[in-house]
């Protein structure tokens, strides 16, 4: 069996290749055009596959620009044809979509005619129904529906063609809004309800998040995870007897656009939207006059489309998105769901993979950090030395700092995760450098200082995030001396030998600025973190003290007692899985903001009044935090046991002491 697939290193086209990789055998002939020749190649890579093979062509020429000799070549021989390459773009201009939509079917059709392929698959869209008022179901396709953007118009023409006008046998695939992957939140672009991150980020920035903020009811969306759609294309196309076909690709539950925007923003940890007027409540309107129907009636009309683009426009919120919010149509999806059954595939709660998503584009797509001026100018072409680079606070540090034109130096053990970050950097154009070292290895650590005095021009800034934690009480220590010997190897003694190896570039450039990635326990002293806090304080104090020493050589220091941040390094405690806590994303921004600003500290309001307790009234704080103790036990990791023997007891109290001193490592 073999493929030929267009929109390869497409977003759905990538997990659809990837399906088909771990489900099928055979050739994967995938279309490139000579300038994506690069990134195909990357994509291979990934995929660790020689099945992969690139063929050259252009979705606007004649059979897809491939050559005739290959045509003829592999006439007959093609099993399945996806047709994935288009605009996927509500704000795209009507001759773009003209050109890739509709010219791109028509040539990918007639590629398959001459090809004399098996099947072709066409990947649509639900923006074929346009605003159809009422069910549309998988054997509906013209039903005299407005089309209301050029969008809607192309993506309905090209399935006219396909059905009109193919000469093979054929299949039609219509998802809805599609987002990032369930599992890990992967997303390529912006786009649908990915415009309003930046919006719920903000709220999140100002507002506190138990504050309930008054919505508008918009009506019913539909989002479907790409992971789902790949899957879900991958079981249809080879079930047999389905030629003629179209298969919504659709979450059978239609989704309120209020309940939508509040999973995203209890993901993010901002307010949440009421609708003070219940639908139900004005069912017996006619449609024109619900509150639903007439506020996106005044969403579409050209004065509230000038005044929201003033507003919404400037966090990047398309206005031509503003008025495709929700959906007329219900989406009937039974047949295609009696088609998937025993598969095991299925559409995901969206609040299962919510947090997910935001998570990935608050690390990889938010822009934030690379259009705020101060930044580019005080980290453009700028080598940072991050320690702890492969993944947590460093890794979005990293990537962070390219945003900005800064030349990330990533530092950690592993060299294979830190060359995925680089190739990452690289991939959106920006520049980093890869230095391997365990930071445990104090002689490792020389040589390390050594080699980046030699091959780095310059060492502008070092960030001390590489950190060990470990929450054990001391009643569980007895025996474990070496629980304190490890937090201060790494945490102590491997972040001072780097900086004393480093001063004398720095020294030499009269220049330098080191951020050091302390904690909120150092100001708070929680119990069971002995250790750790111990090496944290140690590091604030040496830094204390040699700043007075350098700063006169043009050499600053930054501590940022962090408050608890949702990394790998806390996942061994399970307790933590339903604290409050802060995303790497929000620590990353804490990193640059030290970077940028050079204050001696970067301290919580918690973390602040913590402090002072523990100096005016200290009994005071022994005796709270000591009730803290017997509050949280000790994890099962901390006990030498499995997760499923973690305590249950204290739960309410452990969640209630945890959202009030929010922030601190209980």
């Amino acid at each position: 069996m073999s493929y030929f697939v267009t929109g390869a290193t497409g977003f759905i086209g990538r997990f659809l290749v990837q399906e088909l990789i771990d489900h099928r055998e055979g050739d994967i002939f995938v279309l490139v055009r000579k300038g994506s020749r690069a990134r195909i190649d990357h994509l291979i890579r990934q995929w660790g596959t020689d099945r992969v093979i690139p063929v050259t062509g252009d979705l606007s020429q004649a059979h897809l620009g491939v050559a005739p000799s290959w045509v003829k070549e592999h006439q007959g021989s093609i099993d399945h044809f996806f047709h994935l390459a288009a605009i996927y773009d509500m704000a795209a201009d009507d001759a773009t979509n003209e050109t890739m939509n509709v010219g791109g079917t028509r040539n990918a059709l007639d590629l398959a005619g001459s090809l004399q392929v098996g099947c072709f698959h066409q990947v649509s869209s639900v923006a074929a129904a346009g605003e159809h008022v009422g069910h549309f179901d998988e054997t509906m396709f013209d039903e005299g529906q407005t089309l209301p953007s050029p969008y809607h118009r192309t993506k309905f023409e090209s399935e006219r063609i396909v059905r009109e006008e193919a000469t093979v046998p054929w299949r039609v695939y219509r998802p809805s809004v599609v987002v990032g992957d369930s599992q890990t939140g992967a997303m390529d672009k912006v786009d649908g309800p990915y415009y309003f991150f930046p919006l719920m980020k903000a709220l999140r920035d100002t507002l506190p998040s138990w504050l309930p903020l008054v919505g508008v009811d918009l009506g019913d969306t539909n989002v479907v995870p790409v992971d789902y759609v790949a899957k879900a294309m991958d079981h249809l196309a080879h079930l047999p007897d389905h030629d003629g076909e179209a298969f919504h690709l659709v979450n059978p539950e239609p989704q309120p656009v209020v309940d939508l925007v509040n999973a995203f923003c209890a993901a993010a940890g901002a307010p949440r939207f009421a609708t003070p007027v219940d639908r139900s409540a004005t069912s017996f309107l006619p449609r024109a006059l619900r509150p639903m129907s007439l506020a996106n009636g005044l969403l579409k009309s050209s004065a509230v489309q000038v005044a929201l683009g003033q507003t919404l426009g400037r966090l990047g919120v398309p206005v031509e998105v503003l008025g495709h919010t929700s959906f007329t149509a219900v989406f009937d999806s039974r047949a295609t769901e009696r088609a998937l059954a025993g598969s095991g595939i299925a559409v995901p709660d969206l609040e299962s993979y919510a947090r997910t998503l935001w998570g990935y584009w608050e690390d990889n797509l938010d822009q934030s950090t690379g259009r705020d001026p101060r930044n580019r100018a005080a980290l453009a072409g700028k080598y940072v030395v991050i320690t702890g680079a492969s993944s947590g606070i460093g890794q979005v540090t990293a990537l962070k700092v390219a945003q900005a034109g800064g030349i990330p130096v990533l530092v950690a053990r592993g060299k294979e995760k830190l060359e995925a970050t680089k190739a990452t950097i690289e991939l959106r154009g920006g520049q980093a450098e890869v230095f391997p070292c365990d930071l445990s290895d104090l002689e490792e650590i020389d040589r390390l200082c050594e080699q980046m005095t030699r091959e780095l021009p310059s060492i502008d800034y070092v960030v001390n995030n590489a950190g060990r934690s470990i929450r054990r009480s001391l009643r569980l220590s007895q025996d474990r001396f070496h629980d304190f010997e490890r937090t201060m190897q790494l945490n102590y003694f491997g972040a001072i030998r780097l900086v004393i190896g480093l001063i004398p570039k720095m020294r030499e450039d009269r220049s330098g600025h080191v951020v050091n990635i302390s904690s909120i326990g150092v100001q708070t002293n929680p119990p069971r973190f002995s250790a750790y806090v111990a090496s944290k304080a140690a590091l604030d104090s040496w830094s204390n003290v040699v700043s007075s020493e350098l700063v006169g050589d043009g050499i600053t220091f930054t501590s940022i007692h962090m408050p608890l941040v949702r990394t790998p390094m806390i996942a061994p405690t399970k307790l933590y899985d339903k604290f409050p806590t802060i995303s790497p994303a929000q620590a990353a921004d804490l990193v640059v903001t030290a970077m940028v600003d050079k204050p001696h500290e970067i301290n919580t309001a918690l973390g602040t009044a913590g402090a002072i307790v523990h100096t005016v009234a200290p009994k005071v704080a022994f005796r709270l935090l000591n009730m803290a103790y017997h509050v949280f036990p000790d994890s099962a990791a901390a006990r030498g046991e499995t997760p499923a023997g973690d305590a249950k007891s204290n739960e309410s109290e452990q969640i209630m002491l945890a959202r009030v001193f929010k922030g601190v490592h209980w």
